[in-house]
Order: structure tokens, then sequence, then C-alpha cells
């Protein structure tokens, strides 16, 4: 073995010597299993930000140059080629369909999309001014109940089949959810529609009239679930796989993801840029906005700029940029709020503050702009989140039942209580 295949850790007389695992692109990772039981040392890594759980083949992004594959086609070439519900066939099952292949899934997840009447029970227990992405936690959560008997995490066609529930059902409780909270009457799926179109009809139809639909909103929507679809070991796919590493059912794994999602640190960004705007209040203010972000002791942000893992522009918001203008040009919107939107996006891309820290406006930026032009309320942004981001959620909770090297999580910690001591009774504190 090789100085590049190893390193070693020296600790005062103790060492330990670990393999260098290669991956397939990316930074390579020390093999730290056998520290512990060689120098009785655990490691410390706040927030996972440079240790590796898993080993996965689904998805991989280089955030210095920008780079974001889904089992290795660049993002830019599905985002221009292809539709949603084949990326999530791509992220299930490792390749891209073939016609018949296709034809097959977009069937089987139509024939999938039916709540069961009980669910419409399990809704109304909500107060109706109930945030959706509750209801999605507790609605997701509750397919367990629904399908526990026909679950063997042992059956790969079982698993499969879980997997396809969760793609075709999600939205449809989206929508429930969504117009339960508004008084509307529950739309059922129309499976003559496309994933997306299905979809905006359960959300906005009603029942006394058609729904007369832009077509480019259902390509924007569609653009929006393929771009949010994987974004690797992020804060809810981890929280997916965690639950998953116990055994779980995965109905309970994915409504753990839901939750991890709804976070104004994770999925809740986009909601967080709307409410910016509102502050910023009107296109004149702008000016002041960008002062104020540059003042670190004015405490204002600019939300939807720059991004965790992304040190460059993030490439999907490359993308959605120009759909976000095609839409707004499209639709004729006249809204206030998006007018400071882009206004502000123009100052901040020209702004040398922003430009050198490379603070560019992310995904989460445009995607609010999107669903705001759509009539997407702001509460259910994070929704639209989740539904695209369980193709994700799915494909690495199957990749995790078959790996041979997968373990329960079990975190381990830096103790900083109390030292052992003695219990005094009641009359001696």
């Amino acid at each position: 073995m090789s100085e590049l295949d190893q390193a070693t850790l020296t600790a005062g007389e103790k060492s330990v010597v670990m393999p260098v695992l290669k991956p397939t692109l990316g930074n390579s990772c020390v093999d730290i299993s056998k520290l512990t039981k060689e120098t009785g040392l655990f490691t410390y890594d706040s927030g996972y930000t440079a240790t590796a759980s898993c080993k996965s083949a689904v998805t991989y992004i280089d955030g210095d140059a920008g780079v974001l594959l889904y089992r290795g086609y660049p993002i830019e070439q599905l985002a221009k080629n292809s539709s949603f519900l084949e990326v999530a066939y791509l992220l299930m099952n490792g390749e891209l369909p073939t016609a018949d292949e296709f034809a097959k899934f977009d069937h089987e997840v139509a024939h999938h999309t039916m709540m069961h009447e009980a669910f419409k029970n399990f809704l109304g227990g909500f107060r109706h001014d109930a945030h959706p992405m509750a209801m999605m936690v507790g609605m997701v959560g509750s397919m367990a109940a629904f399908y526990h008997n026909t679950l063997d995490l042992e059956d790969p066609e079982q698993r499969r089949l879980a997997a396809i529930r969760l793609i075709a059902k999600v939205p449809t409780i989206a929508a429930a959810c969504y117009r339960y909270s508004i008084g509307w009457p529950v739309r059922f799926p129309r499976n003559n529609h496309a994933y997306v179109d299905r979809f905006l009809h359960m959300m906005f139809e009603v029942p006394s009239e058609p729904l007369d639909l832009n077509p480019v909103a259902a390509k924007a929507l569609d653009l929006l679930f393929i771009l949010h679809a994987d974004h690797e070991q992020n804060a809810s796919t981890s929280t997916v796989r965690m639950v998953g590493s116990t055994g779980a059912n995965p109905y309970a794994c994915v409504a753990a993801g839901v939750a991890a999602l709804w976070g104004p640190a994770h999925g809740g960004a986009n909601e967080a840029v709307l409410k910016m705007l509102a502050e910023i209040g009107k296109p004149e203010s702008v000016s002041s906005a960008i002062d104020k972000a540059k003042d670190k002791e004015s405490g204002f942000r600019l939300m939807g700029f720059g991004h965790r893992v992304y040190k460059n522009f993030d490439p999907r918001a490359k993308i959605i940029r120009e759909m976000t203008h095609e839409v707004l040009a499209e639709l004729g919107v006249n809204d206030p709020m998006l007018e400071v939107a882009l206004r502000l996006e123009e100052a901040a891309l020209k702004d040398d503050y922003f430009v050198q820290r490379k603070l560019y406006p992310n995904v989460d930026f445009y995607s609010g702009i999107i669903y705001k032009a759509l009539n997407i309320p702001t509460e259910m942004f994070t929704v639209m989140f989740a539904i695209a981001r369980t193709a994700g959620w799915v494909a690495h909770w199957l990749e995790q039942q078959v790996d041979p090297e997968a373990k329960i999580g079990r975190p381990r910690q830096i103790y900083t209580g109390y030292a052992e001591r003695d219990y005094k009774g009641i009359d001696q504190r």
C-alpha cells in the first residue's frame, strides 16, 4: 500500500494506519473505522461537513466547480432533454429507461396516485389553518399504517412498489393538504394527465369549471422538480438514510425526510426569499437593501444568495434563471414583489461585494419567484420541494437496503456534562 493509499494518525505512543478510499469523482476519504479500536479515540465533526456517511452512486456534487450529476448525467442535459418522471426512474434504477420501460413506469405511477378514502378522515383531524408541511409529515407517515401488511423489506419487488407508491401519492397528498387548508373539496387525480399536469389540476381545478392551464406552468414546474429531485447527502436525505438504517418502514423514513426539509435552513429557504422581498417592499428600496446586506451590524441578510455546498454559481440557478424570465414574460405577470426580485438580482450580480464573495442567486431565489408567478401560495413552497425530493429520497432508501456495508446510524459525541456525582435527598439540596 503506497502513501497515497493510506493515512497514518499518531496519538501519543499509539498510531494507526488507515486506508484511503478513492471515489469515482470527488475527494478521497480516510477510512477511520479502526481508529477507536486501535487508539481509543473518536473523531469530532460538527454537522458532518468532512465526513462521508455512506457509499452512494446516486448523485455527485462538485461545489467548487458548480457541477451536479444525477447518476453521472449533468443536470444541464437532464433539464434540457428529460422530464421529472424520467429523472425519477433514473434515480431509482441507475439508468435512463427505454421507451417501453418508461411507458410501464409512467402507467404504474399513474395507477398508484389515488389515496385511500380513510385519508380524508385523517386530513379532517387537522386544524383548518395548519401549515401544509405539518399536514404532509402526518399524512406521509400515515401511509405506513395503510401498507404495513404488504411490505417485506427483504423482497426487492415490495421495496420497489413502496418507492412507486411514494412518488405517485405524495403529489396527491400535497394537493389535498392545500385544498383542505383553503376549504376546497379534495380533487382526485386524473390519470390521463402527465405527472406535473395531474398535480396542477389537483391543486387548482374546481368542480364547477375546467382548468385552463398555460403550458408554461407545467413546463416550469417540471423543470423545478428535476432540479430539486436530489442533492446528495443533504440534511433531509441523510435523515431518510438514518431512519432507514434502523429497518423502519419506508413511509416513516420519508415522513422524517419531510420533517427535516421543513426547516428554514433547508427546504424552507424559498419561503424566506418571499418574506425578504416583502420586507424590501418596492423596487426603489433595493439599493438600500443591498447596502444593509453589506453592513454586518444591520442584521439583514439577502435570502436566496450563496450556498453551503456551491462556492461557485449554483448550476441549478443558472438553468432556472432563464425559465424564470420565460415564465414572467409568458404569463404577463405584473407583481411589485417580482419587480423587487428582478431588481435585486440585477443589483447583486453587478455589485463587487457579492461577486467577490460568490454570493450569487441560488435555486431557492428563483424557485420562489416562479412559484409566486404560478399562484402557488408561500406556505406550499416547501411542499413543492418535498414532492420533487421524494424521488431522491426513495432512490437513496432503495440503495441503502442493498448496501452490504450499511449499519444502523449511531453518531458519537463529546460529552460536556457533569462528571459522576452522588444523589442527594430533596431535604439536602
